[in-house]
């Protein structure tokens, strides 16, 4: 990322806060509404993967240990916000495609990658649009559910979709975001444990103005999450699939051009 023009820096800075917002509020979309973007802004996912990775962890951390300890102090006797047996069965199911995935993102040539990355939001796309989201009513659609989203959350961070089909179903509404947000600090722990061995560059540079920028977002997110529940209308996201079909398609056609 040293050599970028300056507008690249602004652009990618406004889609971070963008992505701070988005994950905070809502619980998840940090990486599949924001890298799109990005990857229009620069074509090249091993820059932005570890950088989403890195700030995930960070955020979810610090929201995970401030919700506990609010609940805590509510109740005056500990229950914890996150649903620890339902997390430890995803977990089991999820964590071999999971690492079949991170391989496939460290072997896989960048073009490559991003056209898979595209197509995936565009299927997502679609299913906003159409008011069609993923859903699952048994066992076995669950687990089929929970290997591709860990397979996909490996190669590119996107899974939460389908992974949210799941858990959705089966964890509490008002424990539901952080028993993701505690799924996704467990799954990007192991994507940023294979960066490190495979000696992928964090870009740890850039998170000293990064992190600012998600931190705004996460901050607007978490004060407005009320709000922004009560906006996940059909028609909030039609108009986001459509948005996210344009991007894909657009960046599906500079990677096939180039």
């Amino acid at each position: 990322m040293s050599d970028l023009q300056l507008y690249q820096y602004l652009l990618i800075g406004l889609i971070f806060v963008w992505s701070g917002f988005v994950r905070s509020g809502l619980g998840f979309g940090g990486a599949v509404l924001s890298l799109p973007f990005l990857l229009l802004v620069y074509n090249q996912p091993l820059v932005f993967l570890p950088l989403i990775s890195v700030q995930l962890l960070f955020f979810s951390s610090i929201t995970l240990v401030l919700n506990n300890r609010k609940s805590e102090t509510a109740t005056r006797a500990h229950k914890s916000t996150v649903d620890w047996p339902y997390l430890r069965y995803m977990l089991a199911i999820m964590i071999v495609p999971k690492l079949l995935g991170v391989f496939g993102l460290i072997t896989m040539p960048a073009d490559v990658l991003s056209m898979i990355i595209f197509v995936i939001v565009s299927v997502y796309a679609v299913t906003y649009i159409f008011n069609k989201p993923f859903k699952s009513n048994n066992k076995f659609v669950d687990a089929i559910f929970l290997m591709a989203g860990g397979y996909i959350s490996g190669t590119s961070l996107i899974g939460a979709p389908l992974i949210i089909a799941v858990a959705a179903q089966h964890v509490a509404r008002e424990r539901l975001r952080d028993t993701l947000f505690a799924l996704w600090f467990i799954l990007v722990s192991i994507k940023l444990a294979a960066f490190i061995y495979a000696d992928v560059s964090l870009q740890m540079i850039h998170h000293l103005w990064l992190l600012p920028c998600a931190a705004i977002g996460h901050f607007i997110g978490l004060r407005f999450h009320a709000k922004m529940l009560k906006a996940e209308t059909p028609i909030f996201f039609r108009v986001l699939g459509i948005t996210l079909l344009l991007i894909s398609a657009l960046g599906l056609w500079k990677a096939l051009e180039g």
